[in-house]
């Protein structure tokens, strides 16, 4: 008795499917697609089926149904094994040498300023932040520049526009005049922040710096008080055998103003490159916040009276960690960097 068409047709995928080694991943996908999949050789025999006669249905079914089983069982096993092989292609290997972790550092300027930052802290200061894009009122005028005077010219600025006049702030004293202007005495405040000036670029100087300043207001303060606010700054940042010198200088904001030298640290006094042999370094401008500033930002001068200071965030950095060249600290030259690894 001749066998049904597609009778000969299981028979045929059996002989293949005993016929398959199936060794990789491909392989067994290749196998899915010729017999598992919608258009693949066993689906079409489940679609032929539907036209079988009734009296050959239950034999074919049967057999179409083991065919099937049989296909998918293969499959399953090589795609197993496959996966298992591949897993194990990549796993670690544990016997090889570790991978050291590279530890993150803080930046050279943000280790100093957050020295300085917590020196303060110990003697009542908070911190106080601002806009680094300024309006003249604030920059200039408010801190005693006047349109005219030639102080002006100490500072070169990064002008955005004229009108109204806006730049790049000069320095973090614009920080004291929002606050004054927002509050009342007491203050008691550091001011730490970037500033802009236009300088050409060298290893002493840069066209953007970082400054902290500190503003101490209330009735009755003195220069005395400056001045050991000062000394204990010093010892605090460079050692408790470090000295200080104020000589007579000049700003608009302060009256009187002095400049700050302390002792070489790297020489101790001796006299070094550092110091130029003078056995003093200058690190930093102050005085008394200059009546007309008080005035401008409201608060009565008779009653009350205060010091301000700045410094520049670099210069102490130099000096602590004895660095010549001030365009390492934006060059981001993981070299120099590290060796300030402290972690986080």
């Amino acid at each position: 008795m001749e066998k049904h068409p597609l009778v000969v047709e299981i028979e045929s995928i059996d002989q293949e499917l005993n016929a398959l080694q199936l060794g990789s991943a491909e392989q067994a996908e290749q196998f899915r697609l010729k017999y598992l999949s919608k258009k693949g050789r066993i689906s079409l025999l489940f679609d032929t089926f539907r036209a079988v006669e009734p009296q050959y249905r239950k034999d074919i079914g049967k057999s179409l149904n083991v065919l099937k089983s049989k296909a998918e069982a293969a499959w399953k096993a090589a795609s197993s094994t496959t996966n298992h092989s591949a897993k194990q292609a990549q796993q670690t290997d544990y016997s090889a040498p570790g991978w050291p972790f590279s530890l993150g550092s803080r930046h050279p300027l943000s280790i100093v300023a957050n020295e300085i930052q917590e020196i303060f802290n110990r003697i009542g200061f908070s911190v106080a932040e601002g806009p680094e894009i300024e309006d003249d009122w604030h920059n200039f005028s408010a801190l005693n520049f006047p349109k005219d005077h030639p102080a002006r010219d100490m500072q070169d600025t990064f002008f955005i526009s004229t009108e109204p006049e806006m730049a790049l702030r000069t320095h973090t004293s614009s920080v004291q005049i929002r606050m004054m202007e927002a509050g009342q005495p007491p203050f008691r405040m550091i001011m730490p922040g970037r500033v802009y000036r236009n300088e050409a670029v060298s290893a002493r100087a840069h066209c953007f710096f970082h400054q902290v300043e500190a503003l101490y207001i209330d009735q009755g303060v003195s220069f005395a008080d400056l001045k050991q606010t000062l000394l204990y700054l010093a010892r605090e940042l460079f050692g408790k055998d470090t000295q200080i010198r104020l000589r007579p200088s000049y700003f608009p904001f302060t009256e009187p103003s002095a400049e700050m030298d302390i002792s070489c640290s790297v020489c101790k006094g001796d006299g070094c490159n550092i110091c130029k042999y003078s056995g003093w370094v200058e690190i930093l401008g102050c005085g008394m916040v200059h009546p007309n500033v008080l005035r401008n930002c409201n608060i009565d001068p008779e009653k009350y009276t205060g010091f301000a200071l700045g410094m520049g965030i670099e210069r102490i950095a130099i000096l602590k960690y004895q660095v010549k060249d001030l365009r390492l600290f934006s060059q981001n030259d993981l070299r120099f960097l590290k060796q300030f690894n402290t972690g986080w």
